[in-house]
């Protein structure tokens, strides 16, 4: 009887070892250890890829460079514009005269009532004066590449000898015609 106790105890031990543990109770550490790793990973790889774009950006600034010129960041002033001195022909002071055909457009202060009231008031007088000024003028002075200083010329001397209180902040040419004349 001992003997089949003893028999009986071990295989009675063994089967209670078996017999305890459940099938799957062994899975849910492994699947734990698994997600972990994976959380693990995916936060590593996050970490990593923000430093590598955080060096490659130098802190988030941007790697385009817009550069920061005039014609960028400026806004073009809008002006009003008067252009009832019409079309003006005079004759150059040349030798062997040229014929000079312009017509100026003058560019003030926006809603600027008082300088188109001066302006309209003083029309005559600019016509003489865009008549006078480009027949002292020679042929070589009137060249396309000169354009600019004549028109920064002609408005210093109208904002100083020809108007009081008005003052002109832009001219513009709608024409300037050189011809030989016959």
């Amino acid at each position: 009887m001992s003997d089949e106790a003893d028999v009986n105890l071990d295989e009675g031990i063994k089967d209670d070892e078996t017999a305890g543990k459940k099938p799957g109770v062994g899975l849910f550490p492994k699947l734990l250890k698994f997600i972990a790793i994976g959380l693990g990973a995916f936060v590593f790889i996050v970490t990593v890829t923000i430093l590598t774009f955080n060096i490659m950006n130098k802190g988030g600034k941007s790697q385009t460079v817009v550069p920061l010129t005039d014609s960028y960041t400026a806004v073009k002033k809008q002006y009003s514009m008067f252009t009832l001195i019409g079309n003006i022909s005079t004759r150059t002071r040349d030798p062997t005269p040229w014929n000079v055909s312009v017509d100026m457009i003058i560019g003030y202060d926006l809603n600027d009532n008082a300088t188109a009231t001066e302006l309209t008031a003083r029309q005559y007088e600019l016509r003489d004066f865009v008549r006078s000024y480009f027949s002292g003028k020679s042929v070589s002075e009137l060249q396309p590449e000169n354009e600019a200083r004549i028109k920064n010329e002609i408005r210093e001397r109208l904002n100083t000898t020809v108007l009081d209180k008005a003052r002109v902040r832009i001219v513009l040419f709608d024409k300037l015609d050189l011809y030989e004349m016959e």
